[in-house]
């Protein structure tokens, strides 16, 4: 990822491949900004599936993040 003030790497919570980048954030890069959720960098051919087994849903990382923040 590249803004104006720093380059920075994008990681991914599973390994695979990028089958594809959301070519609109070349030209409105705030849609990030604007819809986190909603606005996607690029889609993955996963390596392996169960690797998103491991991850924590969103009212999880929600609850993680929460009491992180109150340490």
């Amino acid at each position: 990822m590249e803004s104006v003030k720093a380059v920075s790497d994008l990681y991914a919570p599973a390994s695979g491949t990028v089958a594809e980048i959301n070519g609109e954030l070349a030209t409105s890069p705030e849609n990030v900004n604007k819809d986190a959720h909603g606005s996607w960098m690029v889609k993955l051919k996963l390596k392996d599936p169960g690797e998103l087994n491991a991850l924590l849903s969103a009212a999880d990382y929600e609850k993680f993040a929460n009491e992180e923040a109150g340490h």
